[in-house]
C-alpha cells in the first residue's frame, strides 16, 4: 500500500474527494499518523482528521489500507490525481508536532545570585 492515496466519489453531479497520507511525527520516537482531508473537489477541504499515533509506518499503512477498503465499499474510487490539499496536511502536521513533538525550551535568562 502506498503511503498516500486519493479517492473520489461522484453523486448527483457533485464530486467528493478524500486525500489520505501516512506521516511521521517529529518526536523521533517512531510514531506515525494517518491524515485524511475531505471536501468537495476543487474547493477548500471541509474536514481534516488525524488518526494515531501508531508505532511505525507499517502499522499506520495498515490503518490506511483499512480506511481505503471502507471508503471503496461506500462507492469511492481511487483517483490518480495530484494531491491538492498538501498544504492543509502540512498545517495539521505542524499542529500535531507542536502537541507531540519536542518539549518546549525556556529561553529566559535566570542569572545566579
Amino acid at each position: 500500500m502506498s503511503p498516500s492515496l486519493c479517492l473520489t466519489r461522484q453523486y448527483l453531479g457533485v464530486v467528493t474527494r478524500i486525500e489520505c497520507a501516512v506521516r511521521p511525527l517529529a518526536s523521533n520516537q517512531g510514531h506515525w499518523v494517518v491524515l485524511c482531508v475531505a471536501g468537495m473537489d476543487g474547493q477548500q477541504p471541509s474536514v481534516i482528521n488525524a488518526q494515531g499515533p501508531f508505532c511505525g509506518p507499517c502499522a499506520a499503512k495498515e490503518i490506511l489500507g483499512g480506511i481505503s477498503a471502507s471508503l471503496q465499499a461506500q462507492g469511492y474510487r481511487q483517483a490518480f490525481d495530484v494531491p491538492i490539499w498538501s498544504l492543509h496536511m502540512q498545517a495539521k502536521m505542524r499542529q500535531l508536532n507542536g502537541l507531540h513533538g519536542h518539549p518546549s525550551v525556556d529561553f529566559h535568562s535566570h542569572p545566579e545570585r
